[in-house]
């Protein structure tokens, strides 16, 4: 039994800091996953920059539900979960998450959780597991599921080294030339065309 697990930032929806960085006019903000590997110390460093500036999660949030979803990425979703199980596996947060997950029907998600204190400072984060993608690809695979993974950054790669097909969709240049080896799709019709290919 097939499975597509999903990166949601840069593959589905843009990418939820680089959005903020440009309403807060705080430019160091727009640093993500994409130009740093290690997810936590960019998520502290991000915390810090907000603290600094006063900012908390209203603001943030604030500027999540001005965010639509990619062109056509509705329409990729909906086709895709018409004939295959399909979980998006986010380093995001719930409270980040949702009205995004409205936006796209209400998908399947798997991520975090910040914790904020009442004035909505955001004080930290708690991960789901260690290493959340990769762990949750190979649970998956412990249940009996195949899975085919995609996304478009450094920590996509190990849940889509460790699956039976594996893509990145809308990478940097840098990234898809230190992986030669995985295809690289720039539309989601040739993204749908390839993952239905590996479903067979």
């Amino acid at each position: 039994m097939n499975i597509v697990c999903l990166d949601l930032e840069g593959v589905l929806v843009p990418e939820i800091w680089i959005a903020f960085s440009k309403a807060s006019g705080i430019p160091e903000l727009k640093r993500t996953t994409r130009d740093e590997p290690d997810y936590n110390k960019l998520m502290n460093w991000r915390l810090s920059i907000l603290k600094e500036h006063g900012l908390g999660l209203k603001e943030i949030q604030d500027t999540i539900r001005t965010i639509d979803p990619l062109p056509g990425a509705k329409e990729f979703l909906d086709e895709l979960r018409s004939i295959t199980q399909v979980i998006i596996i986010s380093d995001t947060f719930t409270q980040f998450a949702t009205p995004l997950m409205e936006k796209l029907g209400w998908p399947t998600i798997f991520c975090n959780t910040l914790e904020a204190a009442e004035n909505g400072e955001i004080t930290g984060f708690k991960m789901r597991t260690e290493n959340s993608k990769l762990s949750t690809v190979k649970a998956l695979q412990s249940i009996g599921f195949e899975t085919i993974a995609a996304g478009d950054s450094y920590n996509d790669l190990g849940m889509i080294r460790a699956s039976k097909a594996g893509f990145l969709f809308r990478s940097t240049p840098q990234i898809i030339a230190d992986n030669p080896d995985l295809p690289a799709f720039e539309t989601f019709d040739e993204f749908l065309a390839a993952i239905k290919g590996a479903l067979d």
